[in-house]
Parts: C-alpha cells; sequence; structure tokens
C-alpha cells in the first residue's frame, strides 16, 4: 500500500495490533471528502458574499434555483439518512452533556483537544495559523457546536446543531482545498491536509476521550447516557463528512480507533507542540479571564497539571508541557468544584453549568456565518 511516508513506522508498529484497522487508517489519510471537495471546487470562482448566500438558502431550506448544481443537488437530492439514525437515542446523551456540561467543556479543552492535536492533523492548522489570528473564537465555536448538537432537537434537520455540523463539512473542504494548493503541504509524506482519517480520529476522541477524560473531571454517566452521548458524535461526525468506513459504530469502537490511530500517527510534531500549548494558554481568555496575572495563575496552577494529569506524563513531555509539582491534580480539581457547587447552594445561586457554556460559546447578533476562508492562511482571508 502506498502510504505517506511520516506514517510507515507507526503503521508497521499498529499492525501488530491490529493489521486491518491499521491498514484502513492510513488509507484514509489520503482521503479526504469527495462530495464536498468537488463543491467547494465549483464554488472557487465565485465571490464569497454570493457562496454564503447560496450556502445559506440550502441551510434553512430556501430555493436554490440560482445556485451552482453540485451544491444545489447536495440540499434538494441529499442522502438519505443512514439506517443507523435513531434521534430518540439521542436523549439521555444530550442529558448527560447539559448536567455535566462544565466538567464536559473542561475535558474537551485540557484533554480532547491535546489527544487530537498531538496527531499530523496539527500541521494543517499551524499552516493556517487560525489558531494564533483568531484561537480564542475558535474554541468558542467548538463549544457553540457542541452546545448545539447537545440540545433536544440540534441535529433535527434545519436544527443548529445539523447547520453547525454540515458548515464545518464546507469549512473542512475549504481548507483541504486551499491548503493542497501551497507550496507548504508535502503530500508524499502527510497525505491529504484534513483527511478522512483525521476526522475519524477527532471524532473517536470527542466522543469517547471525552466522556473518559470527563469523568476524570467528576462527571457522571449511566450506561444509557454514555451511549447516547456516543450517539450524538457520530451523527454529527456524519453530517460532518466523515465517510463509515472510518467512523465508529459505539464506545468500544471509538476507543479502538483512537487507540490504533494513535500508534499509526508518528510521534508529536513542532505543530502538535506550538497547537496544543496555544490552546492551554487560550482557555482562559474562553472564559472571559482577561487578567495576565489571573491567567498566568490558571495556567499553570490548573489548567497544565490538570491536562498532564487526563494525558498521561508521556504525551505530556512530547508536547513539552511544563512539569507539575501540584499532585493529585485531578483530585483537587474535583474538590474545587465540589465546593464551588456547595457555596452556590448556600447562597441560594442557580445551576451554573449551562450558563458557564453559553457564556464560553461564539453567538452573534447576525447568526450563523456561512462564509469560507478565501485564503489558505488567516491573516490573508476574509473573516469568515
Amino acid at each position: 500500500m502506498n502510504i505517506p511516508t511520516e506514517y510507515t513506522v507507526g503503521h508497521e508498529r499498529a499492525r501488530l495490533v491490529d493489521s486491518e484497522l491499521a491498514d484502513r487508517y492510513v488509507a484514509h489519510t489520503l482521503i479526504g471528502d469527495p462530495v464536498m471537495d468537488a463543491i467547494v471546487e465549483e464554488l472557487a470562482p465565485l465571490p464569497q458574499d454570493q457562496v454564503h448566500g447560496f450556502i445559506q438558502a440550502g441551510m434553512h431550506g430556501e430555493d436554490m434555483a440560482q445556485a451552482p448544481g453540485l451544491l444545489r443537488a447536495f440540499f434538494e437530492s441529499p442522502a438519505p439518512d443512514p439506517v443507523w439514525l435513531d434521534h430518540a437515542a439521542f436523549l439521555p446523551g444530550v442529558y448527560a452533556f447539559q448536567r455535566n456540561s462544565v466538567a464536559v467543556l473542561s475535558a474537551f479543552v485540557t484533554g480532547t483537544l491535546i489527544d487530537g492535536f498531538s496527531t499530523l492533523i496539527a500541521k494543517s492548522f499551524v499552516q493556517t495559523g487560525r489558531i494564533f489570528e483568531d484561537g480564542v473564537r475558535r474554541l468558542k465555536q467548538n463549544n457553540r457546536h457542541q452546545l448545539e448538537i447537545f440540545w433536544p432537537g440540534g441535529l433535527m434537520p434545519y436544527g443548529d446543531g445539523w447547520r453547525l455540523s454540515i458548515r464545518i463539512r464546507f469549512v473542512h473542504a475549504q481548507v483541504r482545498r486551499l491548503l493542497a494548493l501551497t507550496e507548504e503541504w508535502d503530500h508524499d509524506a502527510w497525505g491529504v491536509p484534513i483527511s478522512a482519517a483525521h476526522l475519524g480520529y477527532a471524532a473517536s476522541c470527542f466522543a469517547a476521550r471525552t466522556v473518559e477524560h470527563s469523568e476524570a473531571l467528576g462527571a457522571q454517566y449511566t450506561p444509557e447516557e454514555r451511549a447516547g452521548f456516543h450517539a450524538v458524535w457520530r451523527y454529527s461526525a456524519y453530517l460532518m463528512g466523515i465517510p463509515e468506513s472510518i467512523l465508529f459504530a459505539d464506545e468500544d469502537e471509538a476507543v479502538r480507533i483512537y487507540q490504533i490511530g494513535s500508534l499509526c500517527e508518528p510521534p508529536p510534531s513542532q505543530e502538535s507542540i506550538i497547537m496544543t500549548n496555544a490552546l492551554i494558554n487560550s482557555a482562559p481568555l474562553v472564559a472571559g479571564i482577561e487578567d495576565r496575572e489571573q491567567r498566568d495563575k490558571l495556567v499553570n496552577n490548573v489548567i497544565y497539571p490538570v491536562s498532564r494529569a487526563l494525558i498521561g506524563n508521556a504525551l505530556a513531555e512530547d508536547l513539552k508541557f511544563p512539569s507539575s509539582r501540584l499532585p493529585f491534580a485531578l483530585a483537587m480539581y474535583r474538590l474545587d468544584q465540589r465546593l464551588q457547587r456547595i457555596r452556590a447552594i448556600l447562597k441560594r445561586e442557580g445551576h451554573k453549568n449551562f450558563a458557564t457554556l453559553l457564556e464560553a460559546s461564539a453567538y452573534d447578533d447576525a447568526g450563523l456565518s456561512y462564509h469560507l476562508p478565501d485564503h489558505a492562511h488567516a491573516e490573508r482571508s476574509r473573516r469568515w
């Protein structure tokens, strides 16, 4: 099999554990999203505002008569729902997310995204530069997406979770197209930008690793809630264009894709080090903490120690995280959260979990934007 050179060593290592999945994973490093890739290629010659208008019409079920053919067909003649789709199965996961939203949000930033960006997908994000140009907004958009897909009915057609998932599919395809045109992208070494392999890996992390990490931070799930949480992410990932050949079916398969994908991936690159440390340092700004001294204290005394405890010392060392002198970081975090809940009860304050997530999410008065980046480098692209 002709695979990207950066995966040669990891692929052989992973084949000793699960040869079929290892072969399937590296094969998907050469696959993007053929349907959406063709659509963004068709849209490339058009002005961005016109593209925004066409996509907005499709997202809201409006008239698409003037839209280009592939885009019109995508919205007017969509593929049938997958046979496994069951919207009722989402509800236990929705309830669990809303009950555990602070733990889930914290786990996502300090654990799940770190897992994801330890792979070669970090090269795509660092080369675009968006994490540096608008990193806080990007994290808030991630939170907004989670909030909407874990809202009752959010993944029904034309619901905001449905729209945001499809919007991500458009963005990924556009960034894939733009990066592939640059001289910096080494296709022979890295495969396709934002490949199906990386997106399948990310979806597995978003589901399985978020549950595991959030439990370490104090979240609790029943078996039905765990299954529902994974069902939500599975369908959202399907809407994002991840092929079912690399999309998990349940928690066990999500864990397996994460494990084998981790073996296939090379050691964290310089881009992974840059991305993960930038995410850690952006987290206080997402939470609205702008005072420099407070931010530094939170990053060094809480976020880095908690992240190290979640991802493990080996990966933390690879990512150049500072050493932690804080013992029992996770136990101390859980204790602090319980004390905050007790104080809120004594002060007769309302439940803050969901309000906290709202404050840390990207909501604009103008509503959802369907603009796409028009340049591979964020500093040269119009705002989107």
